[in-house]
């Protein structure tokens, strides 16, 4: 089975998408082979999905994960199986490897993530260190972590164009920084592997390129199977100039909003979805859950009173928000004990290694849960295996495949994606 087959996925009947996308496999299976042959494929990925029941869709799609000690810990051999086949593409001779984090020295949670991804590495054979770009740190330091595992953070040293740490000189760099603010000079112009590449990060992408590109992955993919896009791909627009301190570009964002609504209303139409729809409006860079808002109608854009104003005008690290990603909203009809809750899939090259449902007590089936008061609980392997002579009725379908699938349709488009934008290609691929 090429994703896990797991237990926690939406419990009640197989629902019509879910069923298509499975029994498809073969089919599907077989196109991704031949996509991936095609385009590089990014090192590792993490796709956060809504599942409405009637409409399964990415909402977000991050290239630099930070939530890997949030994996049910039955899939480190995967994960492991995994890193092996994508350290061995880009250093066939790899045996060190240079991970640089964010600066998050106090978010002990963070730095589990940077434990267990140095863990996952090592298991996989190489020799992993800890370079920070704290400048504060200027001597090797450990920190030890609520779970028991410990990192030790060491400055970085740039020599010859290359970086490592002291009597270390590894192959290749592996970011786990999104680079909101900027791309750091100790980072430019390197004789050394970088993964994923710089253009991947905050200071250059965009959601709304992301998007486009998955516009044309989701109606070949659609095609392929015989649905209708709209099923798995979420509307959106985009705007820019924005300030909502300043009321710029409200209308702009406003009309956008309409539009998209108009959208929503004639395909909830269509299928019979008795829902009321809505919309979210986001930073168009940037993560962790900031800049975020759920839109029901134009008007309320100018409606919003300062302290709405004030939380959309700025993201992490305190940057300012000029362009924005209005977003078709899916909802999440899943839930963990009676509260909302969203899977979150994690990937290395272009396996599913597993992933976990991102819960949120306080907020609604129409609203962002990456905020803060979420917790997370990992997803969980099937526990009835399938027999040999299992007869046709007690087959579990395997629910997560629809998720692995359209994850991977996420993956791809960011392979589509960071093509189309790599400053060091001559021509653009027409989107």
């Amino acid at each position: 089975m090429p994703v896990p087959h797991l237990s926690t996925a939406l419990s009640g009947p197989i629902l019509d998408l879910e069923n298509r996308i499975i029994n498809a496999m073969p089919a599907i299976e077989h196109w991704l082979r031949n996509k991936w042959r095609e385009y590089t494929v990014p090192f590792y990925c993490s796709v956060d999905l809504r599942n409405s029941g009637f409409k399964l869709a990415p909402v977000d799609t991050n290239l630099f994960p930070g939530g890997f000690n949030n994996l049910n810990p039955e899939f480190l051999p995967l994960c492991v199986q995994a890193m092996m086949t994508a350290i061995e593409k880009i250093c066939p001779d790899a045996h060190s490897l240079l991970l640089v984090p964010e600066n998050h020295t106090r978010n002990t949670f963070y730095l589990q993530n940077i434990a267990t991804l140095q863990n996952i590495m090592q298991l996989a054979g190489l020799n992993v260190r800890i370079g920070t770009l704290l400048p504060e740190i200027t001597t090797a330091t450990k920190i030890n972590l609520p779970d028991g595992q410990s990192i030790t953070l060491e400055p970085i040293i740039r020599k010859n164009n290359q970086l490592g740490v002291r009597n270390f000189e590894p192959c290749a760099v592996l970011l786990n920084n999104d680079l909101s603010t900027g791309i750091p000079e100790i980072l430019q112009d390197l004789h050394q592997i970088v993964i994923p590449p710089l253009h991947a990060g905050w200071a250059t992408r965009r959601k709304s390129n992301h998007f486009a590109a998955y516009d044309r992955v989701a109606q070949e993919f659609s095609d392929l199977i015989g649905i209708d896009s709209w099923l798995i791909n979420p509307c959106f627009a985009s705007c820019g100039e924005i300030n909502f301190r300043e009321k710029q570009g409200e209308d702009c964002v406003a009309g956008s909003v309409d539009r998209i609504l108009s959208i929503i209303k004639e395909k909830y139409r269509q299928y019979g979805v008795k829902e009321d729809p809505f919309v979210i409006v986001k930073a168009d860079s940037g993560t962790y859950g900031m800049g975020i808002m759920t839109v029901k109608e134009g008007s309320d854009i100018y409606k919003l009173n300062r302290k709405q104003r004030n939380k959309m005008a700025v993201v992490k690290e305190g940057l300012q928000v000029s362009n924005v990603l209005v977003q078709e909203g899916v909802y999440t009809f899943e839930n963990i004990n009676q509260a909302v809750a969203e899977p979150v899939i994690y990937m290395i090259d272009r396996h599913v290694v597993g992933g976990f449902y991102r819960v949120h007590t306080g907020r609604g089936v129409d609203e962002n849960l990456n905020a803060p008061g979420m917790h997370f609980v990992p997803l969980a392997f099937e526990t009835t295996c399938l027999q040999p002579n299992a007869t046709q009725q007690n087959i579990i379908p395997n629910r997560f495949y629809a998720y692995g699938v359209v994850a991977r349709l996420a993956l791809l488009a960011a392979a589509l994606e960071l093509e189309q934008t790599d400053p060091d290609k001559k021509q653009l691929i027409s989107a």
